[in-house]
């Protein structure tokens, strides 16, 4: 099973990458950022054409995301509940595992229940500014909140996937000047804290359970030939509960799309696991 996620920085304009990429890369789900349209906008038939669902969560101008699959979506929810918030961050749906009997395919529950489905969760992290402003601060509320109902989250499915635009970097390994970027936005110690706090809960960076090259990056700004250069952030992540940590067998950054034309400033994220065990 595949999965990835990618910022698109405005799924109009990049569709057409968006439809490319999946044809030569077919994963089972897709989680997509920044989609800047609102939900009538959104063009279903067109993935619908490529042999995908989608479950999305526009908003006009700004944020927005989605969840491309190969198959039908369980449960859905839209951003984090219990956490009053007007941006739209968060989708969360269950998915059925291929190797599932017919039977659990139609039944919610019992894929609930019984374990069969995976969890996945598609976030567009608050970028949080500059520290002490307004918008730092209401990114280090929604990361409480996020937290918070993450850890029950785990509790009913313990087959959990939490992928998407984080806007943090671990350490100074994800930062291409970890000097001239110490305590600036992404890079803060208050953010990473929070960032390390979702590990605590039971989740692995599946990006670091491999070797990878020195400076892989997900993002690069668009100015002074940062991505020619090299010049870029790991921002993009995907966090796996400890459940689904033996079962992944491969995480990596593909760079191609960010050579396009008219390209997303990220790259995506893709981690490939084994189906689940049954309960």
């Amino acid at each position: 099973m595949k999965l990835a996620t990618w910022n698109v920085n405005s799924l109009t304009v990049r569709l057409a990458h968006v439809l490319d990429w999946l044809a030569a890369n077919p994963v089972d789900v897709l989680a997509l950022q920044e989609l800047k349209l609102t939900d009538d906008k959104f063009p279903h038939a067109a993935f619908a054409q490529a042999g995908y669902s989608c479950q999305c969560f526009g908003q006009k101008t700004y944020n927005g995301v989605a969840l491309i699959s190969r198959t039908p979506a369980w449960a859905v929810v839209k951003n984090i509940p219990g956490f009053d918030d007007d941006m739209a961050r968060v989708i969360s749906a269950t998915f059925t595992l291929s190797t599932a009997p017919a039977e659990y395919s139609a039944n919610e529950s019992s894929l609930r229940n019984l374990n069969k489905g995976l969890r996945v969760i598609c976030a567009y992290f608050p970028n949080g500014q500059e520290p002490g402003s307004d918008k730092f601060e209401y990114k280090l509320a929604w990361l409480d909140g996020l937290r918070a109902w993450l850890r029950t989250e785990l509790q009913t499915y313990p087959n959990l996937v939490l992928m998407g635009d984080y806007n943090i970097t671990f350490d100074d390994a994800d930062v291409w000047d970890p000097e001239g970027m110490r305590d600036q936005i992404h890079c803060t110690d208050e953010e990473r804290y929070h960032l390390q706090a979702l590990i605590t809960l039971g989740l692995v960076d599946a990006h670091r359970l491999f070797a990878q090259p020195p400076k892989s990056y997900s993002w690069w700004d668009y100015r002074d030939m940062a991505f020619r250069r090299n010049r870029g952030m790991r921002i993009d992540h995907i966090l796996v509960s400890n459940a689904l940590k033996t079962l992944v067998t491969a995480c990596h950054i593909d760079k191609t799309p960010r050579k396009n034309e008219r390209p997303s400033d990220h790259a995506p994220v893709v981690v490939d696991l084994q189906d689940p065990p049954r309960a």
